[in-house]
């Protein structure tokens, strides 16, 4: 990142992810395990425990997760129809986005990912 970090609130990463290993979007533990490594990964400090639930009915049923960190917040919604995952960091500590990218998709075994940083 090369822009004046002065003026710079945070940063964003939103992620969609395709094709993921269903077993692991399914799976409470799992969504746990990612929140804490993500953490750990982009070196931000939790504030909570992460919130995981599962909620919804046919076509929408999935958990979705809510971990606040000092710096902002870490989100995802997890479809089980599409065995897909949208995946949004917001934080105003920056962080590698493309390291983070990477380690989300190998986590979820996704075979494709899309995915924006904004710079807000």
């Amino acid at each position: 990142m090369k822009e004046n970090q002065s003026k710079i609130y945070g940063q964003e990463l939103i992620m969609d992810l395709y094709d993921c290993d269903p077993k692991i979007l399914r799976s409470k533990k799992k969504i746990l395990e990612y929140s804490n490594r993500i953490c750990k990964l982009i070196k931000v400090k939790k504030y909570g425990r992460a919130i995981i639930k599962r909620f919804g009915t046919g076509s929408i049923a999935g958990f979705s997760l809510v971990q606040l960190i000092e710096t902002s917040l870490v989100s995802g919604h997890f479809s089980e129809l599409w065995d897909r995952a949208f995946i949004n960091i917001f934080s105003c500590k920056l962080f590698n986005d493309k390291k983070t990218k990477d380690f989300t998709k190998k986590f979820f075994k996704a075979k494709k990912i899309k995915s924006r940083t904004i710079i807000r």
